[in-house]
């Protein structure tokens, strides 16, 4: 009788059990990237790790804590310079001199010697590959009209970007009181400077001659030749900062961009960085339905110089889901009805979505591929008087 009551309240201690359990609560397709954080650790004091293309994070820790970010700054410093040479405001040919006080910084620097020039091309590549501090003060100071002036465009980019956790004190990352980011805000920036591809070019390179090959430059961050599919980011090591490190990498057209801030030892941001990486790459798949600029249709043009116009993908469309989990993924594209000239390039004339059981994943804009200007009165009537004499000549 005493066995038969024991295993009795034996059986129900286990159901409660069940029922009152966590893992049984909620299934971990409904966990946020936070709490996911128990399948991955890092030793980085915060990371982010995000789709490039929708912003989704994958996975995080301590993603909103202020930190500061050594050279890692660079990024914004060189995110601004790419925004004023798309503007044209600058050249890749243009001179930047080196003021005095450029020409001072400590740490990381091509040792630029007051009033010495150079391209500011070279500049860019010297601030991305050998994180020099001398150029990021001669090209913000080119750029801004003084490093002071600057530092506020680098703070009104931050609060336009919606960073609320940034705040930069010097262009370089060198030791300086008020100067902080998190993780999180990182991968925004980084994410923004992906989008230029000046950024893309000088942040992917490995190794660079500068002054007619007397001065080598390597790019401090080794995942470039170490991670395969790694082609930009920025490194950064202060005392206080420790080692961090903001990268991105493709494989298979799924972009990571990993945050790693506060890592512990010398070279602990690149295998921390690896390790984010992997996890994303062996979790996550990326489902392409068109590529950037990919032709979608050609469609009539009412008024114009020409008939006809194609229709283009303005970004990239895909969605990036667990891997496995691509089936029912589909596309639809919707077109404005009777488009008439004039039309710019770029412009907007509809959307390829992407969808998944009823559910919008991503949506994309469709664009025309190329100006086209309105056809005069004397030009609709030669071509309308070409249509009706071709056929007539044809018919004979």
């Amino acid at each position: 009788m005493f066995k038969r009551v024991a295993s009795i309240l034996l059986v129900l201690a286990l159901l409660i059990g069940l029922m009152v359990s966590p893992a049984w609560a909620e299934p971990e397709a409904e966990k946020t990237p936070t709490e996911k954080s128990a399948l991955l650790e890092t030793t980085a004091e915060a990371a982010v790790l995000l789709d490039y293309q929708s912003g989704k994070v994958i996975f995080s820790k301590n993603p909103d804590k202020k930190l500061p970010m050594a050279s890692v700054t660079k990024l914004m410093t060189m995110l601004l310079a790419c925004e004023a040479e798309a503007k044209n405001q600058i050249k890749l040919t243009d001179m930047v001199a080196a003021s005095e006080h450029a020409a001072s910084m400590g740490g990381s620097q091509i040792y630029l010697e007051p009033g010495e020039e150079l391209t500011f091309e070279e500049m860019m590549i010297s601030i991305a590959t050998g994180s020099a501090n001398d150029s990021s003060v001669a090209v913000a100071e080119q750029i801004g009209g003084s490093e002071e002036a600057f530092v506020k465009m680098m703070n009104d980019k931050a609060k336009e970007l919606g960073l609320s956790n940034t705040h930069f004190s010097n262009p370089t990352g060198l030791p300086v009181e008020n100067h902080y980011t998190t993780a999180a805000d990182m991968s925004v920036i980084l994410r923004e400077a992906l989008e230029y591809p000046l950024f893309r070019k000088v942040s992917g390179m490995y190794e660079h001659d500068l002054r007619d090959g007397e001065f080598k430059l390597w790019n401090t961050n080794k995942l470039l030749k170490w991670y395969r599919g790694c082609d930009a980011g920025k490194t950064g090591w202060t005392n206080d900062a420790k080692y961090c490190l903001a990268a991105s990498a493709e494989r298979d057209n799924l972009r990571l961009i990993s945050v790693v801030l506060g890592c512990p030892q010398p070279k602990t941001h690149f295998q921390e960085t690896i390790k984010l990486f992997n996890y994303g790459f062996a979790r996550y798949q990326a489902v392409l339905l068109a590529k950037k600029a990919e032709k979608i249709k050609t469609v009539p043009l009412e008024k114009g110089m020409v008939e006809n116009i194609d229709v283009i993908t303005a970004e990239q469309v895909s969605v990036v889901v667990p891997r496995g989990g691509e089936k029912g993924i589909e596309g639809k594209v919707e077109l404005k009805n009777n488009l008439v000239a004039p039309v710019k390039k770029g412009q907007v004339v509809g959307q390829y979505t992407v969808i998944k059981e009823g559910k919008e994943l991503n949506k994309v804009d469709l664009v025309v591929k190329a100006d086209v200007a309105k056809a005069s009165p004397f030009q609709l009537m030669g071509k309308v008087m070409y249509k009706v004499f071709g056929m007539n000549e044809k018919n004979k």
